[in-house]
């Protein structure tokens, strides 16, 4: 097999960052994902770059280059009818439920375990069943389909925000969601809530917070 030069693949969980200082953690690429290097706005000590299965840009510090290796097959996008897509939710949910399980505090930029963010555990959990959907709460809402609430179904996301949406979490059922939340008026971690004013004080800041309901119909194929 020939290796492609441009196209690597990342032999360890990566983190990756929002500007070349590399300060401030912007995502996390788990072993295995794939990654494009853009040579031609790569600075001194950090490498600008472009994750295959999101299209998400970040920066990687070039202390990482020996965990990463060029691939010898380019990553390709798979096409996932409603139906596939469907019948893997039960294991996107059992996935978020293991993860709580896990000690975990809210992590800024977090997408692998046991600290994420709260579309970075979305976007876990989803990758975890061979579904891929953007990385930030505002791309996945603007990439689901809305839906509405009498057709809400467990695996189902549910999000929040005021301007704009800022914060993602997923249906259980029963008016229950699990998702990540920060310190401040939140959990800080991953918990369960309850889409209500009759809950405690966290789950009610939610709750006015609420933006929509929307269904993950498809795979990110870029």
């Amino acid at each position: 097999m020939i290796a492609h030069p441009d196209e690597y693949i990342c032999l360890k969980n990566l983190d990756l960052y929002n500007s070349p200082g590399c300060t401030e953690l912007a995502t996390q690429a788990r072993q295995g994902r794939h990654l494009v290097i853009i040579p031609s706005e790569s600075q001194e000590g950090a490498l600008r770059v472009q994750l295959c299965e999101d299209c998400y840009y970040a920066w990687l510090s070039t202390d990482n280059l020996d965990d990463i290796q060029p691939v010898e097959t380019p990553y390709e996008a798979l096409y996932l009818s409603l139906e596939e897509i469907q019948s893997r939710l039960p294991g996107v949910i059992a996935f978020t439920k293991a993860a709580m399980d896990i000690s975990n505090y809210y992590l800024w930029g977090g997408t692998v375990s046991p600290h994420y963010d709260c579309s970075g555990l979305m976007q876990a959990s989803f990758s975890s069943e061979g579904i891929w959907i953007p990385r930030d709460s505002y791309q996945q809402e603007a990439f689901c389909e809305p839906i509405h609430e009498k057709d809400l179904q467990p695996g189902d996301l549910i999000f929040f925000g005021e301007e704009r949406v800022n914060h993602v979490g997923l249906y259980l059922g029963e008016g229950y969601y699990i998702h990540s939340s920060g310190k401040e008026k939140g959990r800080d971690g991953i918990a369960i809530d309850i889409l209500s004013d009759t809950g405690d004080e966290i789950s009610q800041h939610y709750f006015h917070k609420f933006w929509g309901f929307r269904r993950v119909t498809r795979n990110y194929c870029g």
